[in-house]
């Protein structure tokens, strides 16, 4: 059962965080995701954590981030990578926007050349 009711208190908080952490582009930071519908990827824990690779930052309050799972997926909507000596998958058809009150810490940084495969998995998502 989704727990819709401690999902909303939480993002009751993190509206009313008044600073956002300042993130770059290949950045990893665990984010508060939340309890979403349906197939929608959830975060998970206390505060509804998941960690999201940053993709684009349209300025200091929003980017488009890939939610990330360390559970094994293949497919033309999935991209495994190192990070920080374990793998992880970037889900790639979970790509959307995120306001930076969201991000809670830096888990770490996705390479440069695995950055590269992973914006052209987007791109081929919207073609």
């Amino acid at each position: 059962m989704k727990d819709f009711i401690n999902w909303h208190k939480i993002k009751s908080k993190v509206e009313l965080k008044e600073n956002r952490i300042n993130f770059q582009i290949r950045d990893v930071f665990s984010c508060s995701i939340g309890e979403n519908v349906g197939f929608e990827q959830d975060g998970r824990g206390e505060e509804f954590l998941r960690p999201v690779v940053i993709t684009k930052k349209f300025n200091n309050e929003i980017f488009l981030g890939v939610p990330l799972t360390h559970t094994k997926k293949t497919g033309k909507y999935y991209f495994a990578f190192n990070l920080n000596e374990s793998e992880s998958v970037a889900i790639v058809s979970q790509v959307r926007l995120f306001d930076a009150k969201r991000l809670k810490y830096k888990v770490g940084m996705i390479s440069e050349a695995d950055f590269i495969v992973l914006k052209e998995k987007i791109k081929q998502l919207l073609t």
